[in-house]
């Protein structure tokens, strides 16, 4: 792979680095497992029924979960994922079943990902196999466990708010039609909450 390791690589382990110390072997031995994906704006890059085969280390760029539907007014949004973050399908990646829903990237995203093989060997050779499965795993559940607790919890205005209070590059990058979709309002009710915040 030719990537300079303070922008690319660099990134992976320094956010690897804050939960568990990696030792130079288990980062070399994973390190070159990795690809380099650089995925043009608006691509589903997991379909809906196919087997999620990638963890992935969000490099640049955004990434959004949904529900496709016949109708596009009727998808439903129900995660995002930014800079520095894992990501995956990661119960079809452990299932080996088709994903229920589907990634695509809401800007030109760049990402680093490991295949569903070759991590099994990092598991089996490594100690850093375990902590990015953990990491993962914590990523997609904390993703739809915050939208269900927000929906219960809270009124469609505090979840716009908190929506920009915890990511306020959104605002510029994704389209206020995933955005009501998030925070289970119309588009019509979305506009309504944004004038009367203005």
């Amino acid at each position: 792979m030719n990537l300079d390791p303070k922008t690319t690589l660099g990134l992976v382990r320094n956010h690897l680095q804050q939960f568990a110390t990696v030792s130079d072997k288990d980062w070399d031995f994973f390190s070159s497992k990795l690809i380099k994906h650089d995925i043009p704006k608006k691509t589903a890059f997991l379909k809906l029924g196919k087997v999620e085969n990638y963890i992935s280390f969000i490099i640049s760029g955004l990434v959004r979960f949904y529900i496709p539907n016949a109708d596009p007014a009727k998808e439903i949004t129900f995660g995002f994922s930014f800079k520095e973050q894992f990501i995956s399908a990661y119960d079809s990646f452990l299932s080996r079943r088709p994903s229920l829903y589907e990634l695509e990237t809401l800007t030109h995203t760049t990402i680093l990902s490991i295949t569903y093989e070759d991590l099994q060997k990092v598991y089996q050779t490594t100690q850093i196999g375990n902590l990015i499965g953990r990491l993962t795993a914590e990523r997609l559940f904390l993703i739809k466990s915050k939208r269900e607790q927000t929906l219960l919890q809270f009124t469609a205005k505090e979840r716009y708010l908190n929506l920009f209070k915890d990511h306020p590059e959104v605002i510029k990058e994704i389209p206020l039609k995933y955005i009501s979709s998030y925070i289970g309002v119309t588009p019509q009710g979305l506009s309504r909450i944004r004038k009367e915040i203005s």
